[in-house]
């Protein structure tokens, strides 16, 4: 009987997907009372590994300390996202420093500029963005960027340090596909998360996947949970891309995800769209994306 469960195990691990959530945040208090299954359904939707992103020095502290908890599934990222460059002061860049130099920090962000909201003035975004940058160079950790409408000045400050910079992860990538070519350029990866149901632009993240214009050693996945649910029966998403998603991945993410709270075992839909863009097998993607996200964190 024992051999029979194992072979059952091992049954279920080849149906799955072998996949790495490069953004979700965990510490967003939607996850407040069910962490534990939140991780273990991801991990049944065959998410392996998660990094956990922070927007502020609070929660860089808060995803340090669930990455102990988690080892080896959770990881963390430590960064002042450019909404919360406004509570930045002059001891904010020691004590990232102090959190981000563990070694279960594998980045620094998110962080960057947003343009869009302008929660922050564009001149403290900068400042902040432009300290983080060099902690990322000083700490050689990927840089994981948010960028909403602030492409030209983002690639600014980018180009000045291009001599050093480490691997830069465009999160929750949302703008066009001539501005992501620069990204590309400078050693940039694009994370594609549930986005691509929001997107139709004619020159979008969606054009660039079909234009067959983009390597897939550039690409990565993110669910960026609790947001940007893929809804998978959007009407802007092709009938070709619906079709293509399978009824075990649909079922994680009907069961368990909502509007209000998208989680990482929403991931293998994820992927699945990104490969009937593409039009590759969603194996090729899982493959390739998990390989680029254990290689740019350092994952094992």
């Amino acid at each position: 009987a024992k051999s029979d469960t194992n072979i059952s195990q091992m049954n279920k691990l080849f149906e799955n997907y072998i996949l790495v959530d490069v953004g979700a945040n965990l510490t967003n208090r939607k996850y407040l009372r069910d962490l534990e299954p939140v991780i273990s359904r991801a991990k049944d939707a065959g998410v392996q590994k998660i990094i956990v992103s922070s927007s502020s020095l609070k929660g860089s502290r808060e995803a340090l300390r669930l990455s102990r908890i988690y080892p080896g599934t959770l990881y963390a990222s430590a960064g002042v996202h450019p909404h919360e460059a406004k509570s930045w002061v002059d001891d904010s860049l020691a004590t990232l420093r102090d959190i981000a130099s563990n070694c279960e920090c594998v980045a620094i962000g998110a962080c960057g500029l947003d343009y869009n909201k302008n929660f922050s003035p564009p001149d403290i975004q900068r400042l902040v963005f432009r300290q983080q940058v060099e902690l990322a160079c000083e700490l050689r950790k990927p840089l994981c960027i948010h960028e909403r409408d602030a492409h030209d000045d983002l690639i600014a400050i980018l180009e000045e340090y291009k001599a050093s910079l480490p691997p830069l992860i465009l999160y929750s990538y949302t703008g066009s596909s001539v501005n992501a070519v620069n990204y590309l350029q400078l050693g940039g990866y694009l994370a594609i998360t549930g986005f691509l149901t929001k997107d139709n632009s004619e020159n979008g993240l969606r054009a660039l996947l079909e234009s067959g214009n983009i390597q897939l050693d550039r690409l990565l996945v993110q669910t960026d949970s609790p947001f940007m649910y893929p809804n998978a029966r959007a009407s802007k998403l092709p009938d070709h891309v619906k079709n293509a998603l399978t009824e075990r991945s649909l079922s994680f993410l009907q069961r368990y995800c909502t509007f209000q709270r998208n989680e990482p075992c929403s991931l293998p839909v994820i992927v699945e769209m990104v490969a009937a863009l593409l039009g590759k097998s969603p194996e090729d993607i899982a493959l390739a994306t998990s390989f680029n996200a254990l290689k740019v964190f350092g994952l094992s």
